[in-house]
């Protein structure tokens, strides 16, 4: 079992506001297809094939770097080719915009020195975006990482994990502080590393484990746990809330970073699809965490009238 696991297996047994419905697992298991699954970033408007594969791994690497927390009234979205796109597809929107403008958004020393001025222009839309100052401060840092350690070249970083999805895990959060993703809880570390895990995912995925892509161990990644999984679960009745919680998160009720709820919600989600995927095993082998958040994470995309909304925590993690 991986540090991740580990370390969220008290919350789990100590949860008070969080519940794992086990026979709604088996229902969901019971209707799922294997030919739903998609790669998320498949389902996207933009077209990365056009970039090379040292540009791509950038790419990747910059947007993951600050593909967080993009909630708020109004919600932040931004406008590229004729259409309006916010949260995941908006900040890949500003990034592709740029590159469309010949502004070099990939190059770890141009981050590495990118102004505030320059950023809001990059990031400019109907609202300015949550958390600009710390995202403005991430892409900094990780440009001058990247510039000092690595010669401009996520792939170094690669390399020096031996192309293992694990031991890379371990570097990106040493390395990259701002995605070293852990609470306290009841003064023990639990570990989430969402934004690190989904870097490796992503990675492997689109480049078709090949390349920069042919990674081992990525079946040992759990499921990223951020706003929409636990969204989508609860919908689905396999994560259910006490009425403490409940009221709060329907309430659009601030849950604070690093609270109880917060953590219970987050190793909650991350332990009811590894009980899925485990589930689904005995009829798909190689079902993966990565595949089951993929397939939940579009499912929260169809928005719907009536569904329940998802807890705000303003966060730099998810």
């Amino acid at each position: 079992m991986n540090q991740i696991l580990e370390s969220i297996k008290p919350v789990i047994k100590k949860s008070s506001q969080v519940k794992i419905n086990k026979d709604k697992i088996k229902g969901f298991c019971e209707k799922f297809n294997f030919n739903d699954i998609k790669y998320w970033m498949d389902a996207s408007p933009f077209d990365l094939s056009n970039l090379k594969d040292h540009k791509k791994l950038n790419f990747i690497f910059v947007f993951n770097s600050v593909n967080f927390c993009y909630w708020g009234d109004p919600k932040w979205s931004i406008k590229y080719q004729g259409k309006r796109y916010d949260g995941a597809w908006g900040m890949m929107a500003s990034l592709s915009k740029a590159i469309d403008n010949k502004i070099p958004i990939l190059e770890p020393i141009y981050l590495a020195n990118i102004s505030k001025e320059d950023l809001e222009k990059i990031w400019e839309g109907n609202v300015r975006i949550p958390l600009f100052e710390e995202r403005w401060q991430i892409l900094k840092e990780n440009g001058s990482v990247l510039t000092q350690k690595y010669k401009e070249n996520f792939g170094n970083v690669i390399k020096s994990a031996n192309e293992d999805a694990i031991k890379l895990l371990k570097i990106v959060v040493a390395d990259f502080p701002s995605f070293n993703d852990f609470s306290i809880y009841d003064d023990q570390k639990v570990f989430f590393h969402k934004r690190a895990q989904l870097l490796i995912s992503d990675i492997y995925r689109a480049f078709k484990a090949k390349g920069y892509g042919n990674l081992k161990n990525t079946k040992q990644l759990t499921a990223f746990s951020d706003y929409k999984i636990p969204q989508v679960l609860r919908k689905l009745g396999i994560l259910e809330y006490f009425q403490e919680l409940t009221t709060k998160v329907d309430n659009r009720i601030l849950i604070p970073k690093d609270s109880k709820e917060e953590i219970e919600i987050r190793a909650n989600t991350i332990w009811a699809i590894e009980l899925i995927k485990n589930e689904l095993k005995t009829k798909i082998p190689e079902i993966t965490a990565m595949d089951i958040d993929s397939y939940l994470w579009l499912l929260g995309q169809n928005k719907l009238p009536n569904a329940k909304p998802y807890h705000l925590t303003r966060t730099i993690f998810y």
